[in-house]
């Protein structure tokens, strides 16, 4: 007999998991320009500090696809948020750019498994007929980060200094850590559910063309979004002109953008199908950064920018979570998520070092080479459409393989 959870308790301490999780993450590239001046940072290897960060969550993504499986869920959640806050605290604590890369290594060796674990736990405890809402809700933690979290680390850091954001969510972490490790129920379904005579394998998985497919698709989604994200804060200060003391806005705008959209993307894609909706937002995200890299001065106001963009890459990710969750079995979901993590993550990682290769700061701290790295962005961007539609198929052919063995 299934087991009963609380749906809207675990979504909401989810949720406020991958809030803290992905704070942690997105706010340290708007505050780059400000740590990047008190240690004497270049701007250009920016996406050295975001990568360190991503190629740590991958590691330890690959890591932990051998084992998270075998743990209670809630257990496996609260170890790795008690690792995010250590790594946090630590980058408040940074004296120069080989200290700062320590700290982001910690953070993403613990935020990576984490992510995975929670998007576990949303596909354990939600039906398949409804996930794609319940994924929505829990990446609206992405656009809630956004509109408060984000915009409020810079104004605590205009105020109060770089290092105060740093400690600020290693608080709210150690919290939020506690009120699920507290709250949430034991999560083991997977562990009590009868296991198969052949046990899934890292190999035996990667050897699936749908999972191949599937980590494709997740490496596109990642890499066109942050061979761009390292660098735009300090591309929007000193190349467009626009005020350090207002970046804030851009971040709460665009991110309430997102939130109020995520939900209505999560409904249309579970009542459309991914394929339509990764088309249009693809569509979109590529002709926004065309329109705002690939001319002398963007086309448009720099807010609307930022809400196109964040709009159009949060709905990518609602698709690619939702179409992707379809593809593992329950016994080796956690297993496969932590595949997923660290092709996310590796591709991320890549994107930001490549980002960093790819720029050069001018003396006067403009940053050259924004066209190139928007070029890279846009031809990973149109891959996903085709990715979705690929998997989509397969996913379409097995379960009309297994419909005769299922009614038999």
């Amino acid at each position: 007999m299934p087991t009963l959870y609380n749906e809207r308790l675990i979504l909401f301490l989810v949720g406020a998991v991958q809030f803290v999780n992905i704070l942690d993450f997105m706010m340290v590239m708007p505050l780059g320009p400000d740590f990047a001046a008190s240690l004497h940072i270049p701007l250009s290897e920016l996406g050295l500090v975001a990568g360190s960060y991503t190629a740590a969550a991958a590691v330890s993504g690959i890591a932990g696809s051998y084992f998270l499986d075998r743990f209670d869920r809630r257990l496996a959640l609260a170890t790795a948020m008690a690792g995010l806050v250590l790594g946090t605290m630590l980058g408040g604590f940074a004296t120069g750019l080989p200290s700062m890369i320590a700290a982001r290594v910690i953070a993403g060796a613990f935020g990576g498994p984490a992510t995975s674990i929670a998007v576990a736990i949303v596909a354990d405890v939600v039906p398949a007929e409804r996930r794609g809402a319940a994924m929505g809700k829990v990446m609206g933690a992405f656009a809630v980060s956004s509109v408060v979290g984000v915009p409020l680390g810079l104004e605590i850091a205009r105020f109060g200094g770089w290092r105060m954001p740093f400690f600020s969510v290693a608080a709210m972490g150690l919290v939020v850590a506690l009120a699920a490790a507290w709250s949430m129920p034991p999560i083991r379904a997977h562990l009590d559910a009868p296991r198969p005579k052949v046990q899934t394998t890292l190999i035996s998985l990667l050897r699936q063309p749908t999972v191949r497919l599937s980590l494709a698709c997740t490496a596109t989604v990642t890499g066109a979004a942050f061979i761009l994200f390292p660098s735009l804060t300090a591309w929007v200060q000193y190349n467009v002109g626009y005020r350090r003391e207002h970046l804030g806005i851009l971040y709460m705008v665009g991110g309430g953008c997102s939130f109020f959209s995520m939900r209505a993307i999560g409904r249309l894609t579970d009542r459309f199908g991914g394929l339509v909706v990764a088309l249009v937002a693809s569509l979109v995200f590529a002709a926004n950064s065309a329109a705002a890299f690939f001319t002398p001065a963007p086309l448009l106001p720099m807010i609307a920018v930022y809400v196109v963009m964040m709009v159009s890459n949060s709905s990518r990710n609602v698709v690619l979570n939702t179409v992707t969750s379809r593809v593992p079995g329950a016994d080796e979901r956690a297993r496969f998520l932590s595949l997923q993590s660290a092709a996310q993550h590796t591709a991320a990682a890549l994107a930001a070092m490549g980002s960093s290769a790819l720029l050069t700061e001018l003396p006067d701290h403009r940053l050259d080479g924004m066209v190139n790295i928007a070029g890279v962005s846009v031809g990973l961007t149109l891959l996903l459409p085709v990715l979705v539609a690929r998997i989509e198929r397969r996913l379409a052919a097995r379960a009309l393989a297994d419909r005769p063995l299922r009614g038999g």
